[in-house]
C-alpha cells in the first residue's frame, strides 16, 4: 500500500505542473562585436512566456481572457515593462555594467501549440579600453545557447538562467571548445532534456515501465524506442524528414495515452507492444529534433554533439526506469495487489494527463 501511495502521488505531482515539453531551446542569445567599436545582442524567445513572467514580478493578475495574446499585445506589453525587463539583464564590460538601446519585435501567429516570437534587439557602443564583456539573463529557467561572433568567428556556450557567462575577450579570438567540452554539454543536455524538462517523454518510459516487471521486457521496450527515436533524430537532423511541430507534438500526446490506457486493459506484453512502441520512438525522435534544432548544433563538431545528446536522452531514459524499480518494482512489483493498485491507477492518471495535452497542443 505504501508504494501505490508513492507511485500516485509522484503521477499527481508531474499532472498538476503546468508541464512543458522541449523547454531546452526556446530562448537563444547572440552577441555580435562589430570591429571592437560596437555590440549587438539578439534575444529570440516565447514572447507570452517572458510577458507572464513580468507580469508575475510586477504583481499584475494572471490574464484572464481564454484567447491566446497576439503578436501586437504582447509587443506593446513588453515595451511597457521595459524597465521591469531590464532589471534580470546583465551586459557588462570589464565587470562595469552598462545600459543598451533596446528593440522590441514580436512576431508569429498564437495557437494551441505555441507562441509569437520576441526578437530582443541590445545595442551600443564597446567603452573605450574595454576588454572583456560578461552577459547574464535570467528570463528564463532552462537552459539556453550564447553564440558569440566575432571577427567572422563563432563560439557557443549553454548557460542556465541568471548564470553569467564566461568573459568574453574582446580584443583576442576566443578559443573554440574543444571536442570533449562540446561532448560534455551536449551529453548534459540531452539528460536533462529528459529529467526533468520533458515529462512527457518520462511519462512514456514510465508507461512502458508499468506493464512488465520483468527486466529482459521493459528493456525490450525501452531498446525499440530508443532505435526508433535515433532513426528519425538523425533523419530529422540531415533535413531528411520535416514534420511539423502542430502534428508532431499532439500525436506525442498520443502515443503517452496509448500506452497507458493499454496498460490498464492489458495484463502482460503482446507482440505487437514492441512494434508500437517502435512507431512511437519515430514520433519522439521529431520531438528531440526539434529542441535540438533550436538548441543549435556546433558546425565543426556536429556528429559529436548529435551522438552525445542521443547517449543523453538515453542516459535520462534509463534514469527514469531506474528510479521507478527502486521506489516500485524491487519492493512492490510481486505483490499480489501491484496491478491493482500501482499499474492501473498510475496508468490512468497518465492516460488522463496525456489526453489533457493532446487537447492541448491541437492547432
Amino acid at each position: 500500500m505504501r508504494c501505490a501511495v508513492w507511485c500516485a502521488a509522484a503521477v499527481v505531482l508531474l499532472s498538476s505542473a503546468r508541464l512543458q515539453a522541449h523547454e531546452i531551446g526556446t530562448t537563444r542569445v547572440a552577441v555580435v562585436l562589430q570591429q571592437r567599436s560596437a555590440y549587438e545582442i539578439e534575444i529570440v524567445t516565447d514572447a507570452a512566456a517572458l510577458v507572464e513572467k513580468l507580469e508575475a514580478l510586477t504583481g499584475q493578475p494572471p490574464q484572464s481572457e481564454p484567447l491566446p495574446r497576439g503578436a501586437a499585445i504582447l509587443q506593446a506589453q513588453l515595451q511597457v515593462y521595459d524597465e521591469v525587463f531590464r532589471r534580470r539583464v546583465v551586459v557588462a564590460f570589464d565587470e562595469t555594467a552598462v545600459q543598451p538601446a533596446i528593440d522590441y519585435q514580436v512576431s508569429g501567429v498564437a495557437t494551441a501549440t505555441s507562441s509569437p516570437a520576441a526578437t530582443i534587439r541590445m545595442r551600443g557602443t564597446v567603452p573605450d579600453g574595454a576588454r572583456r564583456l560578461a552577459w547574464s539573463y535570467s528570463w528564463t529557467f532552462a537552459t539556453y545557447s550564447l553564440t558569440v561572433r566575432k571577427d567572422g568567428q563563432e563560439t557557443t556556450e549553454w548557460l542556465e538562467g541568471g548564470q553569467t557567462s564566461t568573459p568574453i575577450l574582446l580584443e583576442s579570438p576566443n578559443r573554440p571548445l574543444s571536442r570533449a567540452t562540446i561532448a560534455l554539454r551536449y551529453l548534459a543536455l540531452g539528460f536533462t532534456h529528459i529529467v526533468p524538462k520533458g515529462l512527457d517523454h518520462m511519462l512514456f518510459v514510465l508507461g512502458i515501465f508499468l506493464l512488465s516487471r520483468r527486466f529482459r521486457q521493459v528493456l525490450a521496450q525501452v531498446s525499440a524506442f530508443t532505435i526508433a527515436h535515433s532513426i528519425t533524430l538523425a533523419l530529422s537532423i540531415y533535413g531528411v524528414v520535416s514534420v511539423s511541430p502542430n502534428i508532431v507534438e499532439p500525436l506525442i500526446a498520443v502515443s503517452i495515452a496509448y500506452v497507458a490506457v493499454e496498460n490498464i486493459f492489458m495484463c502482460e506484453l503482446r507482440p505487437w507492444r514492441l512494434a508500437l512502441v517502435f512507431g512511437f520512438g519515430l514520433l519522439h525522435g521529431m520531438g528531440f529534433a526539434g529542441a535540438l534544432k533550436e538548441l543549435g548544433l556546433p558546425r565543426s563538431e556536429f556528429v559529436t554533439a548529435l551522438v552525445t545528446f542521443n547517449f543523453g536522452v538515453e542516459a535520462g531514459q534509463l534514469a527514469v526506469i531506474c528510479a521507478a524499480f527502486l521506489l516500485v518494482g524491487w519492493y512492490c512489483g510481486n505483490r499480489p495487489w501491484y496491478r491493482r493498485l500501482v499499474v492501473v491507477p498510475a496508468s490512468a492518471m497518465i492516460a488522463c494527463t496525456a489526453v489533457y495535452w493532446t487537447l492541448q497542443r491541437l492547432p
